[in-house]
């Protein structure tokens, strides 16, 4: 593992606490006729007037906003989307800013709007996302005409996450088995214990997202058992080891990847001193408590797991949050290995034990170490830069006893632990205000 410098931050000046969310359906818009004309605007605004609707504010009561998109300008025809939005949301004249981390952009946009107001420039700002991960905009054409995003045109933007001049792009650290690998030879697992592992994990997560109403596969025939049974499989954990669920790599089944397709999602922050009399929900605020981060090249080996060790070490200094606290984690997965990694190195689940948790079925939204109730990048979906603001979401409704599939009691206390681009690390722990 590369050696990485360590940055000791400082605590908040000032208390800051989530008092809204918004989230889109997670679809793959062009699949559907009521949808396929939706453009960034659509989606970004139905996210961030949704978070002001459930924070009880109106647009005048935000200061300032973020925009966020992994891949503006592939995904999109806007030079500087946040611009072409404002209107939308009734932000007409307040500043704004655009910005890209890749997959680890929403919560990096958190961390963002935490920063302005723990500083006192702003009392409320609204990090909002939005991604078209399934649908690409087309040259010359309007923003609402767009074609199916292919894996070969995904690729393409892939290559941007190396410096191309100085490395190889091999996809060698955010690719399919590097972290499996590790894993592996570190406990001196079987592949077959791996390989089941991990298909438990992507056959949980779809459990996890039946009936949300926001998640890209909710629905029984979206269940590996269903697909198990049409198959000729009594026994689901057969089929999903079987070529029916081919590998993509050594080790990763196609499984374990991400779902791709669009949405936004957003999240209002505010001075906790304001909360109250600002709301008008009558809800707790949830209470931002630090944040860790870490950024990583592309050519870094284990760059995910360097980076989720000083994110880690970084929030838990700066918090005094001590590992048994955390009532709930939420993993940014789109490759689903990032689960078992992230489980230990975060000290949710001691080392070497996150296979078995999930083979009993203890990280499951109703387990007694649940990550991702959610269902993940695999079953909720993924939209890329929107994806940690969706985890966001469903942890705000969790810590609030909201949540649409609720863990077995409501927690207090939430990490999240992002990571995109090949680079971007960022842990954040939130906990409901007393």
């Amino acid at each position: 593992m590369n050696y990485v410098n360590q940055t000791n931050p400082g605590k908040l000046a000032r208390s800051v606490s989530i008092i809204g969310v918004g989230c889109t359906p997670f679809r793959e818009t062009l699949n559907d006729p009521e949808t396929a004309g939706y453009t960034e605007g659509d989606l970004f605004g139905y996210a961030a007037l949704s978070a002001m609707e459930d924070a009880g504010i109106t647009p005048k009561d935000v200061d300032f906003f973020y925009h966020g998109c992994a891949s503006p300008l592939n995904g999109s025809n806007y030079l500087t989307p946040n611009m072409q939005v404002s209107e939308w949301i009734g932000m007409r004249g307040k500043a704004s800013v655009h910005h890209s981390e890749a997959c680890c952009t929403g919560y990096l946009a958190v961390d963002q709007a935490v920063k302005d107001v723990a500083s006192g420039k702003y009392n409320c700002v609204l990090a909002a996302c939005v991604e078209f991960g399934d649908a690409l905009a087309i040259q010359g054409k309007p923003a609402h005409i767009r074609k199916k995003f292919s894996f070969d045109e995904f690729q393409i933007s892939t290559e941007w996450l190396s410096d191309n001049a100085y490395t190889r792009h091999l996809m060698c650290n955010i690719g399919h088995d590097n972290i499996a690998a590790w894993y592996m030879e570190k406990y001196g697992l079987t592949p077959k214990q791996v390989d089941e592992a991990l298909c438990m994990l992507a056959v949980n997560a779809r459990h996890n997202s039946l009936g949300n109403p926001l998640a890209v596969d909710n629905t029984e025939d979206d269940l590996y058992e269903t697909a198990a049974k049409i198959a000729g499989y009594d026994d689901v954990l057969a089929y999903m080891t079987s070529p029916h669920n081919p590998r993509v790599g050594g080790i990763q089944r196609i499984s374990g990847l991400e779902h791709k397709c669009d949405g936004a999602a957003a999240v209002i922050v505010c001075a906790t001193e304001v909360a109250e009399q600002l709301c008008g929900n009558g809800k707790k605020p949830i209470e931002v408590l630090g944040v860790g981060n870490c950024a990583l090249e592309m050519s870094n080996p284990l760059l995910e797991l360097s980076g989720t060790i000083e994110a880690t070490r970084q929030v838990y200094n700066v918090t005094g949050v001590k590992p048994g606290e955390i009532d709930l984690l939420y993993v940014n997965d789109f490759i689903i290995t990032s689960q078992l990694m992230a489980a230990e190195v975060t000290g949710y689940i001691p080392e070497g034990q996150a296979w078995k948790y999930v083979m009993d079925g203890r990280t499951n939204a109703d387990g007694d170490k649940p990550i991702n109730p959610n269902g993940g990048r695999t079953a909720f979906g993924h939209a890329h830069a929107a994806s940690g603001l969706a985890d966001f979401y469903d942890a705000v409704k969790q810590l609030r006893g909201e949540a649409f599939k609720p863990i077995r009691k409501i927690p207090r206390t939430v990490l999240l632990r992002g990571f995109g681009g090949g680079q971007n690390l960022c842990n954040v722990i939130i906990r409901t205000k007393e």
